[in-house]
C-alpha cells in the first residue's frame, strides 16, 4: 500500500467520521426540538424576558441621555 493510498484511506475515514457527527447532531437537534414543543418551550419565554429587560433598560438610558442634552 503507497502513501497516496494511505492518505485517501484516512481521508475516507475523516469524511465518515464527519457525516456520523453531523447525522448525531441533526438528531440531538431534532429531539431537542422535540422536548421544546412538549415543555412549552420555556426557551422561548426566557428569551423574551430578557428582550423585554433589555429594551427597558435602553429606553432608561435613552432617557438619561435625553436629560443631559438638556
Amino acid at each position: 500500500m503507497g502513501m497516496k493510498d494511505q492518505f485517501q484511506d484516512k481521508s475516507e475515514q475523516w469524511q465518515e467520521q464527519a457525516r456520523q457527527k453531523a447525522q448525531q447532531a441533526r438528531e440531538k437537534a431534532q429531539e431537542r426540538g422535540r422536548q421544546g414543543e412538549e415543555r412549552g418551550r420555556p426557551d422561548d419565554r426566557v428569551r423574551d424576558e430578557e428582550t423585554e429587560r433589555m429594551r427597558l433598560d435602553r429606553e432608561e438610558r435613552d432617557r438619561l441621555e435625553q436629560d443631559y442634552d438638556v
